[in-house]
């Protein structure tokens, strides 16, 4: 049972991730894959403040926020000055630069060591200590951000979002700034990934430089293709195919010397099969 409530945790933890990148790349069609910076920033913070300072689960978190808004407003004003494939890759330097500082600056994030002993999140007294309470505070995160995206989503600026992405010429000539509403879309995206960084250092008790690499941009963007482009459900929905499938492959009956392989080539060949008959994913509004 304990294991179930583990994989609940990953799927919610990843639902948020995935709804964070769905507003920038589903939703206003900005092909970015800066964000597992943004998740480490908000781990690191977390875990920062909550072993060296002693600082409550909540405000490290809001603290992290904080972080998080700077930075990605920095790297908003930064990509804005570019589109398309030329966007993709710029993001991809931000991904890249800051898996260096959390593998390089060894005095504040003790490098690859990564920090260990994170304390779970109390209120009063009472400390989120098993996982099911855990699972709890999770999906009661969950649950804002889901219902922040839809707010956002269904409003006249999420209306403008879908059409920069229909259409980023047309909707300018119409008077919006277009610049603008990207930047914005970045940095809330970013700042519901932190969220999801602080919960993700403070359920494992450890944040290292291996957990935000690169490959972790694309695993959350898989989430979205996946799931759905354009569709606040399908994040969820990739999260928990993503999360799920490896794990029910280790029921599978193979022989013991390959099983690990075998499951990986399985787990691929499943994935590339999903995109050649459904490239717009499983509930998907739109596809790159």
């Amino acid at each position: 049972m304990d294991y179930l409530i583990h994989l609940a945790i990953l799927i919610a933890i990843y639902s948020i991730l995935g709804l964070s990148l769905n507003l920038i790349v589903g939703y206003t069609g900005l092909f970015s894959i800066a964000h597992a910076a943004f998740y480490g920033i908000g781990a690191y913070s977390t875990a920062l403040l909550l072993t060296r300072f002693e600082v409550n689960f909540f405000l490290s978190m809001l603290i992290g926020i904080m972080i998080t808004l700077i930075i990605s407003l920095l790297a908003g004003i930064v990509l804005s000055r570019f589109s398309e494939d030329y966007y993709a890759i710029v993001s991809i330097g931000f991904a890249v630069i800051g898996f260096a500082v959390f593998l390089n600056w060894v005095w504040l994030t003790n490098g690859p060591v990564g920090i260990p002993g994170i304390d779970k999140p109390a209120v009063s007294n009472f400390v989120f200590s098993s996982n099911l309470s855990f699972l709890g505070l999770t999906l009661f995160f969950l649950g804002i951000i889901f219902l922040i995206c839809r707010f956002i989503v269904n409003s006249s600026f999420g209306r403008v979002l879908k059409a920069i992405r229909e259409d980023e010429k047309a909707i300018e000539v119409f008077g919006y700034n277009t610049t603008y509403y990207k930047l914005i879309i970045f940095v809330i995206g970013a700042l519901m990934t932190s969220i999801a960084g602080s919960l993700f250092g403070s359920y494992l008790s450890f944040v290292g430089p291996s957990m935000f690499m690169l490959r972790e941009s694309i695993f959350i963007l898989v989430i979205i293709i996946l799931g759905g482009l354009g569709n606040l459900y399908g994040s969820i929905l990739g999260a928990l195919f993503l999360i799920l499938l490896p794990e029910a492959l280790r029921f599978v009956g193979l022989p013991g010397n390959i099983a690990a392989q075998m499951r990986q080539v399985i787990y691929g060949v499943k994935l590339i099969l999903l995109m050649l008959y459904r490239p717009q994913g499983f509930i998907g509004e739109y596809k790159l």
